[in-house]
């Protein structure tokens, strides 16, 4: 009972609260103040008011209801990070629609999958991505493009991809009035899980502000903090723990099309940057460039890392996160980054277990499957959208979400990542399920069986590679295996999740239970360097 009193409350907290309420405020309290700044790497930068950010979310609101679009509707959002798709994003919350964010490394298969789970009714895209989108979605009822490639001028043919410019969207007309509705849905990510095919989680406005609010308050970011968010918009992080928690405090967020070495200083400075979410990759990439006097307190990242922090001058904080999860169930203080390479601790907003096989919590020093626990629609996703079997299997009786990851707990109670439980890659930034590899690799008929492992990479932390008995048309192909291989992955998967090498055996090690013993496969693997 005081559990559902307390998670009572936590729903109750965003009562009379949404997204466009979160634009409004800060329009209303500091209409002049910046809030996001666009910086291409091509061409002159833009910048908007709280202000105009709030106006121009509305007028393209108004387009998209003017489009037929109505509460509820999915729309497709294949953007890499620019101006438009924070007004995309923004947009669909006010006309109470789903900005389905999608990985624009996706082929043409994932997008048809995506189209498929959410029925969208509309997309938005760039000129890069308009080809494969329109072959990918050709029955969607409309279709837009932005006149440019993340800043890059281009000119897509509209005629010929059946599609609107996005500057259309914008409308002088006021978007229809909606009631605020915290749970109502606000967006879906795809994200790779243990199955074949990655699943939508589905966000609410609760959601949303729980995402903002409480990373703000991990961070403890004020009015005044400028962040600059190079990490893809599609993803959690960058919308979550920066964009909307920039949004929460009313900072101001600063975007890059992606991450650029020799860019990062001279932007950081030009804007008075005071944070940012950060990844391996950019560490190791930034330590070949000089240091500047800068202001920044703090860097967030996978781990509290004191050299690193040392290095840069700046405070390192460490976090664990999921899109389902929607902001850090672990993290450290930014006054206690704790000990080198930890997470930190249990976020209060969340309960959490270290689980041993037989279900037994683990002690200190053992290794053991985490387990978090929240409430559904406000502080843990909504639900995985249209996959009853995967969320089922994702939540036990008592509400405990398996995350699949193995971690273990110091005698002080640090908690440090120690191994992925469900089979997933970590290749740079990005989640990568071995079993959706594998089974577009059985497509090919060259493979009898197969096993996908991550070599581990000095960049990108692992890259995928796999281990193939051939069948009897694999061992015709003979020395162009490997390229029939690749060439099926590059056509059915994105960029990062084509095999980097294909190695042939006669036999694959098993365990006990005559599974595939992939940490065999793994330990006979060199660290790549480049």
């Amino acid at each position: 009972m005081l559990k559902q009193a307390i998670d009572r409350a936590k729903a109750d907290s965003f009562q009379g609260q949404d997204i466009p309420w979160l634009l409004t405020q800060w329009a209303e309290r500091s209409p002049d103040k910046v809030a996001m700044v666009w910086a291409p790497f091509e061409g002159p930068e833009r910048s908007l008011t709280y202000s105009a950010l709030l106006q121009e979310a509305r007028a393209h609101a108004a387009g998209l209801a003017e489009r037929g679009v109505k509460p509820g509707d999915f729309i497709l959002i294949h953007l890499d990070n620019s101006y438009e798709f924070v007004i995309a994003w923004l947009a669909c919350a006010c006309v109470g629609a789903v900005a389905v964010s999608t990985n624009t490394r996706s082929v043409a298969r994932d997008l048809s999958y995506f189209q498929e789970v959410t029925e969208a009714v509309g997309a938005i895209t760039q000129p890069a991505f308009g080809a494969l989108l329109r072959e990918a979605c050709p029955d969607l009822p409309w279709f837009l493009i932005t006149d440019n490639d993340a800043g890059t001028p281009a000119s897509p043919d509209l005629a010929a991809l059946v599609a609107e410019p996005f500057t259309a969207l914008r409308s002088e007309a006021e978007p229809p009035a909606l009631p605020v509705d915290p749970q109502r849905n606000l967006s879906v990510q795809f994200t790779s899980g243990t199955t074949a095919r990655p699943k939508a989680v589905l966000w609410t406005h609760a959601n949303g502000l729980w995402a903002g609010k409480i990373s703000a308050v991990h961070m403890r970011l004020r009015r005044d903090d400028v962040t600059l968010i190079y990490m893809p918009l599609f993803h959690t992080n960058a919308q979550g723990y920066s964009m909307l928690a920039t949004l929460w405090v009313g900072g101001t967020f600063v975007i890059h099309p992606k991450f650029s070495a020799s860019r990062f200083w001279s932007t950081c400075l030009r804007h008075g940057v005071t944070w940012m979410s950060m990844i391996p990759f950019a560490y190791k990439a930034l330590m070949k460039f000089p240091v500047p006097d800068h202001g920044q307190r703090f860097w967030g990242g996978p781990a509290s890392l004191p050299a690193v922090g040392a290095h840069f001058g700046v405070e390192t904080i460490g976090w664990w996160g999921m899109t389902e999860t929607l902001t850090h169930g672990i993290v450290t203080d930014v006054d206690h980054p704790g000990p080198h390479g930890t997470l930190g601790r249990v976020a209060p907003e969340y309960d959490l277990q270290i689980r041993r096989e037989n279900g037994a919590l683990a002690g200190p020093g053992e290794r053991g499957v985490l387990f978090i626990r929240g409430v559904r629609g406000v502080s843990m996703f909504k639900a995985y959208y249209r996959n009853e079997e995967a969320n089922e299997k994702a939540f036990d009786a008592e509400g405990w979400f398996d995350t699949g990851d193995i971690v273990r707990s110091d005698e002080h109670g640090w908690l440090y990542f120690s191994d992925r439980d469900k089979d997933m890659l970590k290749v740079g930034a990005e989640n990568v399920a071995a079993s959706e590899i594998e089974s577009v690799i059985m497509q090919t008929g060259l493979a009898e069986e197969c096993a996908v492992v991550g070599q581990k990479h000095a960049m990108l932390d692992e890259v995928p590679v796999v281990f193939v008995i051939p069948s009897e048309a694999g061992k015709a192909a003979g020395a162009e295996l490997e390229a029939a291989i690749k060439a099926h992955c590059e056509t059915n998967l994105a960029d990062f999740k084509v095999p980097r090498s294909v190695f042939p055996v006669e036999s694959l090690p098993r365990s006990t239970l005559e599974k595939i013993a992939k940490a065999e496969l793994r330990a006979g693997l060199p660290t790549l360097e480049g």
